[in-house]
């Protein structure tokens, strides 16, 4: 038996990854923000140790967890900054830190981030969110090289937009601040920069993420797996 830790599994990429991996045969402890309080230190000890009691054991940690805030800087609201900080860069090196000796114990421990195509370029008025994403890219590096004499990898997956609820409320904002009606937004906004015009399926990002977990995966450590649709060929 293997055991995944999986965060932000509520829905949307989340609950695809779960599917996916218990339709291959792993045990997952799935948690969602409701169920721990990411941002802080204890929040993210609760969530290891449960997996722990529950299963007994950790060989993979996947940290997606996350929300996005739209606003220029000048008027980017400080705690929002805080926050998302706190959950997509912190809560996975928090995650990291205390799953570590469980993802050493049986010598072929997996690390795998949900970042994004903004983990690698920037969009205006994501200051915080593409300031995170570029900062577990460094995250996982270090854990790759830090993990390789542990038998541990680490890597992560970063898809372009993805069909979420997490996306679909970002229309208003994005409208708002391009100063565009909703109905352009996807067009002229999410999906401008991608040479294949479509948003991906959290099924697919699902599949990534199986993938860097099975043993065909074992090669992939410290670099990202790139989901993007040609977004960052140009």
């Amino acid at each position: 038996m293997k055991v995944a830790l999986v965060t932000g599994a509520a829905g949307g990429i989340g609950g695809a990854i779960v599917e996916r991996l218990e339709a291959d045969g792993w045990s997952v402890h799935g948690v969602d923000l409701v169920d721990a309080d990411l941002t802080t230190r204890a929040g993210n000890r609760l969530v290891v140790d449960a997996a722990l009691d529950r299963f007994g054991r950790i060989d993979a940690v996947v940290a997606n967890a996350g929300f996005q805030h739209v606003a220029p800087v000048v008027d980017f609201p400080e705690d929002e900054w805080d926050r998302l900080v706190a959950v997509l860069l912190t809560s996975p090196f928090l995650l990291a830190k205390y799953a570590w000796p469980a993802l050493r114990e049986h010598g072929d421990g997996r690390f795998v981030a949900v970042a994004s195509a903004h983990g690698l370029t920037a969009s205006p008025f994501k200051a915080g969110y593409v300031s995170a994403k570029h900062g577990v890219l460094g995250l996982v590096k270090t854990l790759a090289l830090e993990g390789a004499e542990h038998g541990i990898s680490a890597s992560a997956v970063c898809p372009c937009y993805v069909r979420t609820p997490l996306v679909e409320a970002q229309i208003a904002d994005q409208a708002r601040v391009h100063g565009l009606p909703e109905e352009r937004v996807l067009a002229e906004v999410i999906l401008e920069r991608q040479a294949v015009k479509r948003l991906l399926e959290p099924s697919e990002v699902a599949d990534a993420v199986a993938f860097l977990l099975s043993p065909a995966g074992r090669g992939m450590t410290g670099s990202p797996l790139v989901l993007d649709l040609g977004w960052t060929a140009r």
